[in-house]
């Protein structure tokens, strides 16, 4: 301070104009140079005014130190004042000029539009809150959109879905926990491994063709097919593969994801099955109608044929052509009625007499009838239950049963074999396959008849109950006989299952519910053992749309000692019923105008205690609520031959009147 002191004023007012620009010259230094290395002298129009003011108050402050160097150094006086008033205008410009750059300036820092600007370094603090609320919603944005994804990644690790990623070139890349579940693998056994290693050959190939699909841009594709488990089982899946694509839009792999649909095919199965056995059961009800029509007209002419047959064998006994001849019509009417009961059987159009029937009993009737007729090159093996076995079923139908599956087991061994007939019991779980009909859980009787024979194809076997399929020679099968097995077993509440391979052989597997045994079981209808019994003059009312066949039931009825009252309608046989009364009525089922059942009734009205056998080769559900014989109702069916109608007459007119309830 002290030599400040003694230096002149002008000397310090140099100074201090020195000072001055040169720290004004470094503020604008330190602003152009980060400025102009940013490239922001054009765009950053802030910090160019900024420097622009400290630049103008530099060169300010330069021309006043000047003006005090001339005044330091010996000039004239008239020449000093020349210069002093020359620079003076000079520097009074150079201010307007600084003070007009003050005035841009502060019009920028009030727009505070710059502020914001692309690469501005200076910002005010407005602009500042702006430019925090900005980021801050930018990185809400980002922590949203990380919080969505993880959320997506949870969805499709916990999925019961597979959802699969791989290469374009099939290497797995993503594997989720529906995945692990539904094939096994965990995630560090399948990453970086072929995806044909879930697949078989054919899927191997059909996996390769859709990935160079997706490759070729195709946008996704949607099919069913079968994947292989850890395990080595199948599974039936739902894939739906979609193309993954960069930003570009470059294919760089693609996500499959799989479901399970098992259960849904079984299921759809299932309903297919029963779409299917609801169908048939339409169309058999339709055939059952059709069947039963003929089957009334038709067994009427074979029981008028048969009887006539036997009449003309009684006159001819001494005859041993015509005999021979007659023998030929007996098989032919045979024939004939077995193929009338079969499609009736099969179309459940038939009238059955259910009852306690023993399984063993019926085995062995069967095996006693077949010794005699199958052939001395078939080796016929019998094996009853070691326990009693009882069914309700009609006898007659069960015997038909196995005497069908044994002709056919014959002639499945034209050059011999083994023959097996076996009964015994089963416990099913009920999820057995290729039950026809399926069956539930439970415990039942079983019988099987198995051979040794060509055996079947799975397409044959796939169509053996189908009626009039048949794979014998023309002439030899009416593709009658399974599909009777098969209705004959469906109306006992059972099932058929059939297992067989082509060269090795054949197996039928029957099941019937069990009933608890009782006293009174039966393996077949019980035969007389003598002559029928006579009628010594009682009165039977005979009812019989058919002339003929009524002509033949008259003859065979008075050849036994009955008086006999023919009817053509129920409206006749009421009249004669008045008249002359009657011990028996024998009446057809079906008949124009009243039926057969409802004459009954009417004469029941009358007389009580009257006996009331019906005939007929189809009914048609009139005697009982189905076409099942209820238990107190006399039936003959026709055909049927003169023992066969003598005997049934005798055990109805021998029934406990109580007993008769029409």
């Amino acid at each position: 301070m002290s030599e400040l002191r003694g230096m002149p004023d002008q000397q310090i007012f140099l100074l201090g104009n020195l000072v001055i620009m040169v720290a004004y010259a470094a503020i604008m230094v330190a602003i152009v140079v980060p400025v102009a290395r940013a490239g922001q002298l054009r765009t950053n129009r802030l910090a160019t005014a900024t420097a622009l003011i400290f630049f103008s108050c530099a060169v300010g402050h330069g021309l006043h130190a000047v003006m005090a160097y001339r005044s330091l150094i010996q000039v004239p006086a008239a020449h000093q004042m020349h210069i002093a008033a020359g620079w003076s205008w000079t520097s009074a410009l150079w201010d307007l000029l600084t003070a007009a750059a003050g005035v841009y300036y502060w019009t920028l820092r009030r727009s505070y539009g710059v502020l914001l600007g692309k690469g501005a370094i200076y910002v005010d603090p407005w602009g500042q809150r702006r430019l925090d609320e900005a980021g801050a919603r930018e990185r809400a944005a980002r922590d949203a959109a990380e919080a969505h994804r993880a959320t997506l990644a949870t969805v499709v690790e916990h999925t019961d879905d597979a959802v699969v990623g791989v290469t374009p070139e099939g290497i797995i890349t993503a594997w989720n926990g529906g995945a692990e579940r539904l094939f096994g693998y965990t995630a560090e056994e399948v990453l970086g491994q072929p995806a044909t290693m879930m697949a078989d050959e054919t899927g191997s190939g059909e996996q390769a063709g859709v990935l160079a699909r997706i490759r070729q841009g195709e946008r996704g594709m949607a099919y069913e097919t079968r994947r292989l488990r850890k395990d080595g089982t199948l599974v039936d899946v739902a894939l739906t593969v979609t193309p993954i694509q960069d930003q570009a839009g470059t294919v760089i792999g693609a996500s499959a994801v799989a479901r399970d649909i098992t259960a849904a095919k079984e299921a759809a199965e299932r309903r297919r099955a029963i779409e299917e056995r609801s169908n048939q059961a339409q169309r058999l009800e339709s055939l059952g109608k059709l069947a039963g029509g003929v089957a009334h007209d038709f067994n009427n002419i074979l029981a008028i044929i048969a009887n006539y047959t036997e009449f003309v064998a009684e006159e001819t006994a001494d005859q041993p052509n015509v005999q021979a001849d007659l023998r030929q019509v007996r098989t032919a009417v045979e024939r004939a009625t077995n193929l009338t009961r079969q499609l009736l059987t099969f179309t459940r159009a038939e009238t059955v007499q259910p009852q306690d029937v023993d399984l063993n009993a019926a085995v062995t009737e069967v095996q006693t009838m077949l010794e005699r007729t199958i052939g001395e090159h078939i080796n016929l093996i019998a094996v009853p239950s070691p326990e009693p076995l009882t069914v309700h079923a009609d006898v007659g139908q069960l015997q038909q049963v196995l005497l069908n599956l044994a002709i056919n087991a014959r002639d499945a061994m034209p050059d011999g074999g083994t023959l097996v007939l076996e009964a015994n019991s089963a416990t099913l779980d009920g999820a057995e396959v290729n039950m026809q009909p399926p069956l539930p859980a439970g415990t039942y009787a079983r019988l099987l008849v198995s051979d040794t024979g060509e055996g079947m194809s799975p397409e044959t076997v796939a169509r053996i109950f189908e009626p009039f399929f048949t794979t014998k020679p023309q002439g030899r099968g009416t593709g009658l006989g399974l599909a009777t097995v098969y209705g004959i077993v469906a109306e006992a509440a059972g099932s058929i299952n059939v297992y067989s391979e082509p060269g090795i052989g054949t197996t039928f597997r029957i099941y019937l519910p069990l009933v608890a045994a009782a006293a009174d079981t039966a393996a077949s209808p019980p035969m007389p053992s003598t002559a029928p019994p006579r009628g010594d003059g009682s009165t039977v009312l005979v009812v019989e749309d058919e002339p003929a066949l009524g002509r033949v039931v008259t003859r065979i009825l008075a050849n036994a000692g009955y008086h006999v009252l023919t009817a053509a309608d129920a409206t006749e046989a009421l009249g004669l019923y008045e008249q002359h009364g009657c011990d028996a009525l024998l009446t057809d089922v079906i008949m124009p105008g009243i039926s057969g059942r409802r004459l009954a009734e009417l004469l029941h009205e009358r007389q009580p205690e009257l006996p009331v056998l019906y005939m007929s080769g189809y009914s048609n559900g009139l005697l009982g609520t189905t076409h099942i014989l209820d238990e107190d109702i006399a039936f003959l069916e026709k055909p049927f031959t003169a023992a066969d109608l003598l005997n049934k007459l005798a055990a109805t007119r021998g029934r406990n009147p109580s007993q008769v309830r029409l």
